[in-house]
Order: structure tokens, then sequence, then C-alpha cells
């Protein structure tokens, strides 16, 4: 294959491209956008191709992006050189990426993990926020930990915002989703510490026994675990708001825990 020039608004594939900002497209085609030359060379680091690689006209051809080209078309995907009109369009941007990237969703389930693979591991109960589940997801690939799992009706972790968020780090660890009663069904595998946060909890997170392997449970933004993955966990800690503010941003808490989780 070699690289395609388009100039046109109305081609099929730009369209197609465009239409990736909505959620329902997405899972139809189990494919998902994202900005920027960093993230694409970061995936390819972890061993991901594009599906379709699209740059701007005038982007610098940048020793990593001619790698990015190659690699793609290697793989049989397709590369696009577009205009900067197109870009704006793409991205929805007035100043876009003058890289963008069309890649493969990698969904796991509970099954195909194995929480001995590592020793921490986090859970998201009905997460909403794009930003706050792309910031978890950079953290606790910089923590190191086995990967995050999305439990119920979460935001969907390929959004543009959400994989804008994660900085690369979407491409570095497993991503699991799955319904509370998988969860609750799955619960006997998680042999360590699993460590729910409430704030009616009387503990604080550093008194937790992080036995290992422990998985840390986080709930929503607005109302903390239900009451059913709360009662699963083998204890429930809170982290202690000493000034005047009476909660954290979700992804600062559980930066925080994931950190106490690891003994760092």
């Amino acid at each position: 294959m070699s690289i395609k020039q388009i100039t046109s608004l109305t081609n099929q594939t730009i369209k197609d491209i465009r239409a990736l900002h909505m959620r329902k497209e997405r899972e139809a085609t189990k494919t998902f956008l994202s900005e920027g030359l960093k993230i694409v060379v970061d995936a390819l680091e972890q061993g991901f191709v594009p599906r379709i690689l699209i740059y701007g006209k005038d982007a610098d051809r940048h020793p990593l992006l001619e790698r990015a080209i190659a690699d793609t078309l290697k793989a049989d995907g397709q590369v696009l050189e577009v205009t900067r009109e197109i870009l704006e369009k793409i991205s929805r941007k007035d100043n876009p990426q003058m890289v963008l990237a069309v890649f493969d969703q990698v969904i796991y389930r509970l099954g195909d993990i194995d929480p001995q693979t590592n020793p921490v591991w986090v859970a998201l109960e009905q997460v909403r926020d794009p930003g706050n589940l792309g910031t978890i997801i950079r953290t606790a690939d910089a923590a190191g930990i086995g990967g995050v799992i999305l439990i119920g009706d979460c935001v969907d972790p390929f959004s543009v915002e959400t994989v804008r968020a994660t900085m690369g780090s979407v491409f570095a660890l497993p991503i699991v989703k799955c319904t509370r009663e998988e969860f609750l069904s799955d619960r006997a595998r998680w042999t360590g510490s699993v460590v729910g946060t409430l704030l009616t909890a009387t503990h604080s997170h550093r008194s937790a026994p992080y036995q290992r392997p422990t998985l840390i449970v986080m709930g929503t933004e607005q109302s903390g675990l239900t009451p059913e993955i709360a009662a699963t966990c083998d204890t429930n800690v809170k982290i202690p708001m000493r000034g005047k503010a009476d909660s954290l941003n979700l992804s600062v808490a559980t930066g925080i825990m994931i950190y106490a989780a690891c003994g760092d």
C-alpha cells in the first residue's frame, strides 16, 4: 500500500473517522481515535500499529512520523495525507494535532487476567468523567500496577477525551470491563486484600492490610461505592480530610490509594 492524499471533506473514510467521536460508532467498529505523534509512538512501542494513520500535508516529516508511516504501511494499514481543514474537522479543534490515528480496541474480560501476576490492581465502579478515567489509567501505568477494571456503566475508556488524558498509557496495561454481577462472581479469585474507599469508613487508607495481590476499589465521583460492592471488600477505608474540603477528585484519590497499596 502507499500513502493516499485526501483533500475532500466528503471522502467516506474521513466521514468514518469523524464518526469515531460517537460511542456507538466506536463500539460498532471496535476502533478508536487518538491524537498526536507521541501517543502513536507510544502505541508502536507497545506493539499496537494504527489501522489508519492521518497526518497533515504541512506536518514536519520527523523521523518518528516516518517510522509510524513505515510501520503502518508494513502492517497493511492506511496512511492518509490530508489538509489542515480535514484535520480540524476530524479533531473538532481549530488548532489540531498534525498526526491522528485510528486503532483497534483491546478489551479484556475478568477471566482474561490473573490477579497473581501483579501486586496491585484497581477497579472503578461507574466512573463517569473521561478526564478522571484517563488520568487514573496514566497513574496506574506510572505506578506499574496490573490493570484497570471498569465495573458497570462507566465512561468509554476509548473516547477521544479519555485517550487524550491517558497520554499514551491506554496502550500500556489491560483495561477490563465487567458488570457488577460478574465482579461479585469473580470475587473469590482475589485472595489478597480487596480494599474499598468510603466516606463513612473509620480506618485511614494508611492502616489498610494491603496483602498481595491488592485490589483497590473506587466508586463514582458523586456517590462512591454501591452497597453491594462496598460489602464485598475486605476493608473499607477513607483518606483523611484535614482542611475545609470534604472530598478529593476521583483521580487524585485513586492515585493516593494506588501508591499506598504499592508501599510508596
